[in-house]
Formats: structure tokens, C-alpha cells, sequence
């Protein structure tokens, strides 16, 4: 299992990377987007991890949210995955935008055709960070993690999950309570089967309102009021709100006047999510 380096190009003093691996987890070949930073040059540097939305690929936010020049700044290694196995012939699977190809939504799905492969939640938590840190000049430790929409869910569920692996968290526009919107009915009965105990373990509301710990890292969410999804009731932020109140998890809810869904948003807010992560990794 290695990397395979398809191409680079100079940014901020740093480089952004596309690399594409053969995946034990998924059994398929996995691309995905890094930037590293001019920091790492000289030793070791923190690693933050970027899950994207649905129909994205690792491109989308590498070249769209302006992350690197912010990554540059504070010196944090960017590692941006694809959302899903590819190219693997399973019935359906490119017949729907919000599931199967580019929808993998960071499961490890239990349901055949897609048991085989879709292992996403695996693949992120496991798999990847071996590989980047057997390959690329990352600091031991926590790592940071943030998304946006199915990406803000998957981020919001593995730093929940793990929070020892992962120091800091961050979403825009997340998926905040899957098990209650379309979206996420649709997914987790695909992946998952009808059994919701097993769609809670996915699901940040739900996870939160079950945790059982003392130390809660801080999460920063930004939501754009003027959001599509938001009136379609397809994201829930006051849903995973109300839970983290209830639980005592430190939140950050920020809701943003006349933003929508889209990469514009990001971008506009990308600098904060990066300080906020910067401000926890590099600390420890």
C-alpha cells in the first residue's frame, strides 16, 4: 500500500498533490487530494482532514475553498479524500447523485452490493491516516477533521467517535442529524439496512446525546441561512444544537445571513476553520 503521485504544483509555498492508492479497506483504487505546507520542510507538521459533500471528488475543495494559503500560514498538512468508491460496476450505483458513487456517506456499509467496498468510515479513520503517516511528513498525535454537508456529517461523526484520534472538529452545513432527513434515511437504509440502531452509531445527534466522557473538544459549525438544504429540512443544525446544549458539548453555531450551500460560503469562511483547528493542534 503506497502512494502514487499523479501530480503537484506550487502553492503558497507549499505543494497541492493528487495521489491516487489501492485501498485494502475499500478494494478499489482511492484517489485523494494533499497540500502540504513550506512548514514541512524542515520537520513534521499537523495533519487536518477534509471530507466533502455529496457528488463532490477529492478535487472540489483542493481547488475551490482557498484553504492553502491558510494551511500555509499555520502549517497544517491538508489531506482531502474522494467520497466514495469508483468505477465498480455495482448495480445503481451511478444512478442517484445522493447515493452510491460520490455519496458514500462515511459508513462502513452492511448491505450487500455495497458491503464490499463502501467501507468509507474505515477507510478515513483507519486506513487513510496509516497510509499519510507511513508517507508524508506528518506530525504523531491527534489530527484535526472538518467537512461540509455530507462531509460536515462525516467529520462531525469520526472526530465524535474518536476523540482521541481527532483533537479539533469543524463542519459547514452539515448533515447534523441524518437518521431524521431524507438524505440520511435514504442512505443508511442502502448501507445500512432498516435496523436504525445501527444508522445511530452515523449519526452526530445521536452520538452526542449518548456520549459518555468528560473531555469534549470544541466544534465549530457554520450554517448559511440562506441555505436550499436548510429549508428543506435536510440538514437539522438546531437538532444537533439542542443535543450538544443537553450534553454540555462545547458548539460554536454560526449562522450566516444570505450564505448558501455552495463553495462560495466556504471559501468566505474557510480562514476561521482553519485557525480554529490550528489554534487546538498546535498546541499539543
Amino acid at each position: 500500500m503506497s502512494l502514487s503521485e499523479k501530480s503537484r504544483a506550487q502553492s503558497f509555498g507549499g505543494t497541492t498533490r493528487f495521489y491516487t492508492h489501492r485501498s485494502a479497506v475499500c478494494d478499489c483504487d482511492m484517489n485523494l487530494a494533499v497540500y502540504v505546507p513550506p512548514q514541512a520542510e524542515t520537520g513534521p507538521v499537523p495533519v487536518l482532514y477534509y471530507l466533502s459533500g455529496l457528488t463532490c471528488t477529492e478535487k472540489n475543495f483542493i481547488e475551490k475553498a482557498g484553504a492553502q494559503r491558510y494551511a500555509a500560514e499555520y502549517g497544517l498538512l491538508l489531506v482531502a479524500p474522494d467520497t466514495s468508491p469508483r468505477g465498480l460496476n455495482i448495480p445503481g450505483e451511478d444512478d442517484d447523485w445522493d447515493f452510491g458513487s460520490g455519496a458514500g456517506f462515511y459508513v462502513n456499509a452492511t448491505v450487500d452490493p455495497w458491503a464490499k467496498h463502501y467501507q468509507m468510515y474505515d477507510y478515513v479513520t483507519k486506513e487513510l491516516p496509516e497510509l499519510i503517516a507511513e508517507e508524508l511528513p506528518v506530525r504523531s498525535g491527534p489530527a484535526g477533521i472538518f467537512g461540509h454537508s455530507m462531509g460536515g456529517h462525516g467529520a462531525l461523526v469520526c472526530g465524535l467517535r474518536n476523540p482521541d484520534q481527532y483533537a479539533s472538529i469543524s463542519a459547514f452545513a452539515p448533515i447534523a442529524a441524518p437518521s431524521q432527513c431524507p438524505w440520511g434515511k435514504k442512505a443508511f437504509t442502502g448501507y445500512l439496512g432498516e435496523d436504525t440502531e445501527q444508522w445511530a452509531a452515523y449519526d452526530a445527534t445521536e452520538l452526542v446525546k449518548r456520549a459518555a466522557r468528560d473531555n469534549f473538544s470544541p466544534i465549530l459549525i457554520d450554517q448559511g441561512e440562506a441555505d436550499q438544504f436548510l429549508a428543506d429540512a435536510q440538514l437539522l443544525p438546531e437538532a444537533f444544537e439542542n443535543a450538544c446544549e443537553q450534553a454540555g458539548q462545547p458548539l460554536t453555531l454560526r449562522r450566516q445571513p444570505g450564505y448558501d450551500h455552495s463553495y462560495y460560503f466556504i471559501s468566505t469562511f474557510i480562514g476561521d476553520h482553519i485557525r480554529h483547528h490550528a489554534e487546538i493542534l498546535n498546541s499539543n
